[in-house]
Order: structure tokens, then sequence, then C-alpha cells
């Protein structure tokens, strides 16, 4: 699947890319609004503990500012996981908002990610300006 040995910003691209697939077929789970969601909740809660599992595992490499957005993604990962199993046990109103939140939780670790690229970024690019 994905390198979780290096630290390098291909590596958090491609960590990046795993959770907004992540997001994306959350998304596409939501819009389905029929009886598969479920199913579908049960599979992304499993891809989100390989994305977390893959974020853990790079974060002996980085920088404290990518750690610290990487550490921010686990956390919404796991936050992802603990809405989809609400779901998985809910219905009416309350699956609704769990489905809302773990999309939300989703979306808010993609930015964390991305955040974590942008700060790898910053602190690999050259001193240039004063």
């Amino acid at each position: 699947m994905m390198s979780t040995t290096t630290g390098s910003s291909t590596d958090l691209d491609k960590i990046r890319a795993a959770a907004q697939q992540l997001h994306g077929a959350i998304s596409d789970a939501v819009a389905k609004r029929n009886g598969t969601i479920k199913a579908d909740l049960e599979a992304l809660s499993a891809k989100a503990k390989a994305v977390k599992d893959t974020v853990n595992a790079s974060l002996g490499a980085q920088n404290e500012a990518t750690k610290k957005h990487l550490k921010e993604a686990a956390t919404d990962l796991d936050a992802m996981q603990k809405h989809a199993a609400e779901a998985l046990q809910g219905s009416g109103q309350a699956l609704q908002g769990s489905i809302r939140q773990t999309l939300a939780d989703a979306r808010a670790s993609v930015q964390k990610v991305s955040e974590a690229v942008a700060a790898k970024r910053s602190a690999e690019s050259p001193k240039t300006r004063k």
C-alpha cells in the first residue's frame, strides 16, 4: 500500500491522497441514502484505521510542526471511527447526525494532513527570505 518508514514529502502526499479518498468515499456513501450506507461505513472505518496507522508510523521522521498536524489528523481519524461506529448503531436522526459528523471528521483529517504537507515543504525549502 503506502510506505510508512520514511518521512519524505512524497510519503505525506500519499497519506493526504488516502485521506482525500476516504473523505470522497464517505461523501459518496452519504449521497446514496439507502440501506448500503451501513456496509459502506464499516469498510470506511477500516480504511480510516489504516490511514491513521500510516500517519502514526510516519510521525518519527517528521519535524515538530509536521508532527503536530499529523497528530491532529490522527485524532480526527479516531473521532471519525467513533462516529462511524455510532452511525452503525443508530437510525433516523441519530444515524444522520453521526453520518454528518463522520464526514466532518474526515474533512478535518484531510485538512490537517494538508497542513502537515505544507509544514514539511516549508521546513524543507531553502531559507532564501529575509
